[in-house]
């Protein structure tokens, strides 16, 4: 029965994105005639939305897919729901976040070679970013499963200048092998002892995953080793692919062109990284997944980092970002980002205290 639900949750988003609206009633009791309070009104509460700062993750190509580096915060226009957004902060590649008033203008031309422009620290690829490496050991990596295991090892190995990193395993049940960490040793001692277990409820951990990552502040990114489909989640996968938007972690898919013949999973997978940002990778094997790595590495060192503090916005619900290029000479480039959030409520009591502050993206 569990894993007809996963299934037919894949089916479902396969065929195109969900959409699902959420009523919240909020009661309140009211005495007439009296001075008393009841126990009731005291633990009474108000649901607030409340957004402190929206960070977006945003790749920019040309018609050849080369990235474009050198862009200025006034190349780019971000809006929310329609209403146009003020920048706050900028960085590129690995420079350090700016607020942009501390950003002089210049008149510098986009170059699409690494290398050229302000950008000069690209090759330090994800510094200072946590990853967080997700690890199919269900049946369906029986095959593979050592080759896997070594080019993950290789992964971590390879990821010298991330700030942490953390390794987590699954087949029907999630399993923390080794919890975000700086110590490589312990990293790859983690990878070494996993072993094969039977279904998949991919969609089920991933989310867990992604609530994890949200507890961290800083720049996070998922990266998942999967080579078959769901078949034990009771989670769909829409609700993975709006969390992991609204806390604006890119999403990264690796696997073999096996996963390839179950069209509904591929469809997912590239649906889910698209958007939240990230990308899908099918290599021929696991022993060719060196381009795979090196793509996903290169492509967390050419994103633009921006931020903004949202305008008053009415909708407390699924807010949708657009961001484009302006100027003549931009026209001909191609942007990749998540493309919304949902604001996390505020709960406060009827005393005022405040309960859970929960932030849009606490990337």
């Amino acid at each position: 029965m569990v894993g007809s639900v996963g299934t037919a949750a894949t089916q479902g988003w396969g065929n195109g994105f969900m959409s699902r609206t959420y009523f919240l009633v909020l009661g309140s009791l009211i005495v007439l005639g009296g001075s008393f309070r009841t126990q009731a009104q005291e633990s009474e509460t108000h649901i607030h939305v409340i957004v402190d700062m929206v960070q977006l993750n945003v790749a920019v190509t040309d018609n050849k897919g080369d990235y474009v580096t050198g862009l200025r915060p006034q190349d780019f226009s971000v809006t929310e729901d329609g209403i146009v957004q003020k920048i706050a902060t900028f960085a590129e590649g690995n420079e350090a976040t700016r607020r942009v008033v501390d950003i002089a203008p210049t008149a510098g031309k986009a170059s699409s070679t690494p290398g050229e422009g302000e950008a000069s620290g690209l090759g330090s690829l994800v510094a200072g970013a946590d990853v967080f490496i997700l690890f199919d050991t269900s049946n369906y990596m029986y095959r593979g499963f050592v080759f896997a295991q070594d080019a993950i090892a290789d992964f971590v190995r390879s990821l010298e200048t991330a700030d942490k990193v953390a390794f987590y395993s699954y087949s029907r049940n999630l399993l923390r092998a080794t919890p975000l960490t700086a110590d490589r040793s312990q990293l790859l001692r983690g990878v070494r002892t996993t072993v094969a277990g039977d279904d998949a409820a991919l969609y089920n951990c991933l989310l867990l995953t992604l609530k994890d990552a949200a507890k961290f502040t800083g720049r996070k990114v998922v990266v998942v080793f999967s080579n078959g489909p769901d078949n034990a989640s009771m989670v769909p996968p829409e609700d993975v692919a709006e969390l992991a938007q609204s806390t604006g972690i890119p999403v990264y898919m690796i696997s073999t062109q096996q996963a390839k013949l179950e069209p509904v999973s591929t469809t997912v997978f590239e649906r889910m990284t698209a958007a939240t940002g990230g990308k899908a990778y099918f290599a021929k094997s696991w022993r060719d997944e060196r381009r795979a790595f090196a793509s996903i590495r290169d492509d967390l060192a050419h994103l633009y980092s921006l931020s903004y503090y949202p305008q008053p916005n009415p909708n407390g619900g699924w807010r949708a970002i657009t961001v484009k290029l302006m100027g003549e000479r931009t026209k001909n480039y191609h942007i990749r980002t998540r493309d919304g959030y949902r604001p996390q409520p505020t709960r406060i009591s009827a005393n005022g205290a405040s309960g859970s502050v929960s932030e849009s993206d606490p990337n």
